[in-house]
């Protein structure tokens, strides 16, 4: 079973450096993909707390606010005060992130269909129950 171990990790590896390049530079130079990340939890979130984010990231508090910085002055999102707790700051999606956020999303389908396409679509359904299992 070893052997399957190897060649899995070296394959996924290489796999994910492949689509790791090719989507930061499909989504250049507007945002990256880890903005597009945050962008898509924002539209299903519709508001979250920076604090939120950090479960969903796997971050530490400071990169998230680096992070959000840079998507402000992107003009991405906004933040904005809580009218009852002034404490608490809602990180909302600007409609110039949402346009970003439709163009990333497709960006990353069209790059997924190119690598799919080159399997049968039985084959597709397969590859996706088997890493299901695997992720699972």
């Amino acid at each position: 079973m070893r052997l399957y171990s190897d060649e899995f990790g070296k394959l996924w590896l290489k796999l994910s450096k492949e689509l790791k390049s090719q989507m930061e530079v499909g989504l250049a130079p507007t945002i990256t993909e880890g903005q597009l990340n945050v962008l898509e939890l924002l539209m299903t979130n519709e508001r979250m707390k920076p604090s939120d984010l950090i479960e969903y990231l796997s971050t530490t508090p400071a990169a998230v606010t680096t992070l959000l910085d840079r998507m402000e002055k992107s003009e991405l999102i906004v933040r904005v005060r809580d009218e009852k707790d002034r404490r608490i700051v809602w990180v909302h999606v600007t409609d110039k992130g949402k346009a970003e956020c439709e163009r990333g999303t497709l960006v990353r389908e069209q790059l997924l269909d190119t690598y799919l396409s080159r399997v049968s679509a039985h084959n597709q359904k397969l590859l996706i129950y088997l890493l299901g299992k695997v992720a699972n």
